[in-house]
């Protein structure tokens, strides 16, 4: 029987020293192959894994608490840190929840915009899990191919948003300004032309490939039952052949009919789905999501309506555009008195969830309001965090030598564990 690890106590080599062959290994949180603050406390024999001990709490970051000291517009800045892969989806994710608190209904374009760039983050995310996990075992050149479209990615945000790496873009009820001109003609060149290129090369790269297949497929395998009993989502429990995907089974933004209040239809998309459960369909199914993703985007631009980003500012929820506040003296009153009095940013007095399918899955927002400017309560439901309940399971039985592979195929955002 395996010895289970206990932090402050006698690893099992100490224990064993009599002349069992176990003992205590550190996987981490300095080695590269967790991507970041991640410690493995691995019991072994030989180069078999009979235990596994996942340490976390290494960022202390004290997300959900500061969201009790934040309004509902500037919590924004700290959410997108959960996951900074795709730091925009979080925003989309926070001001979901705040909107159903504040009964606020957005305009057409601002669902519009939202949902494409809800896409863009969700081939953010995986394209760099699709390159690391060519990296993990060796395949530099698949990273390069992946990481070299996500920069045009950081282009096209930072040309909405005005900022690069965390855009802090979405507002309650809104965004922080509309689309530049030119840049949906520039989203369309990428998801037509710049994206597929490379996707083609990095699929002639792994796909096919003896070495990478015969260390994936088999490798990680997590049953349909397993799935839903540790409540995974997202594309870890869509390889399992769970059918669940949030826009189709709660349908927001422009994934829900009549999304403009004039009767369009929602945007058709597939759901991939895989049955095999292992690293290897995990990274098929990634694929086939940002081609999906491309597919929506593409029908979005196609019918992106014009109008304003903003619901209305007569509510003193909404924030008064710069230009408003830059040339009137009525937007600097209005902009004064929703954020240094405590005129603007009211909800009622309960409670929201609010929740988006993100690149990893469901990411929920729960919020508690008691009336006041900034939350009473503040909580994550973070796909990260739940996903990797499984991993220990997952390992015992492989080697030293399958964990970045599987612990990869999970896509672990360490901000979400320690939030």
């Amino acid at each position: 029987m395996p010895v289970s690890y206990e932090l402050g106590k006698p690893t099992t080599l100490e224990r064993d020293l009599d002349g069992g062959d176990r003992w205590t290994l550190n996987f981490g949180p300095q080695h590269p192959a967790t991507h970041t603050t991640l410690r493995l406390v691995l019991e072994l024999e030989g180069e078999r894994i009979i235990g596994v001990t996942p340490d976390i709490g290494f960022l202390h970051s004290g997300f959900e608490k500061l969201g009790e000291h934040l309004d509902y517009n500037q919590y924004v800045v700290v959410v997108e840190r959960m996951n900074y892969i795709c730091p925009i989806s979080n925003d989309i994710a926070w001001h979901t929840a705040c909107e159903k608190l504040f009964g606020l209904e957005l305009t057409p374009r601002c669902k519009a915009i939202r949902t494409i760039l809800a896409e863009l983050g969700r081939i953010q995310d995986h394209l760099l899990n699709v390159g690391v996990s060519g990296l993990d075992l060796g395949g530099f050149t698949a990273f390069l191919y992946g990481f070299n479209e996500r920069e045009t990615l950081y282009d096209l945000i930072e040309q909405i948003s005005g900022s690069r790496f965390h855009p802090s873009y979405t507002r309650v009820g809104g965004l922080a300004q509309d689309a530049p001109p030119g840049w949906t003609d520039r989203v369309l060149r990428f998801v037509r032309q710049d994206l597929p290129a490379a996707l083609r090369d990095v699929e002639a790269l792994l796909t096919r490939n003896r070495i990478f297949v015969e260390r994936t497929k088999g490798l990680g395998v997590i049953s349909h039952d397993d799935a839903i009993n540790w409540s995974l989502t997202g594309p870890v429990a869509r390889a399992s052949g769970v059918k669940r995907d949030l826009r189709k089974d709660e349908p927001y933004l422009c994934y829900a009919d009549n999304w403009d209040g004039r009767g369009a239809p929602a945007v058709q998309f597939k759901v991939p789905i895989a049955y095999e459960g292992d690293v290897y369909s995990r990274y098929l199914l990634r694929l086939e999501e940002i081609r999906q993703s491309c597919s929506i985007i593409e029908q979005v631009i196609g019918m992106l309506p014009e109008g304003p980003v903003n619901v209305g500012t007569d509510d003193k929820v909404v924030l008064p555009s710069k230009r408003e506040v830059y040339f009137s003296i009525e937007g600097v009153i209005a902009h004064f008195e929703k954020v240094m009095t405590n005129r603007g940013h009211q909800p009622p007095v309960g409670e929201a969830y609010g929740a988006n399918e993100t690149s990893n899955g469901e990411l929920g927002y729960y919020v508690v309001s008691d009336g006041g400017k900034t939350p009473y309560r503040a909580r994550c439901r973070p796909p990260s965090f739940i996903n990797y309940q499984v991993f220990p399971k997952l390992m015992i039985g492989h080697q030293i030598s399958d964990i970045p592979a599987v612990l990869n195929s999970l896509n672990i955002i360490a901000a979400e564990l320690d939030r």
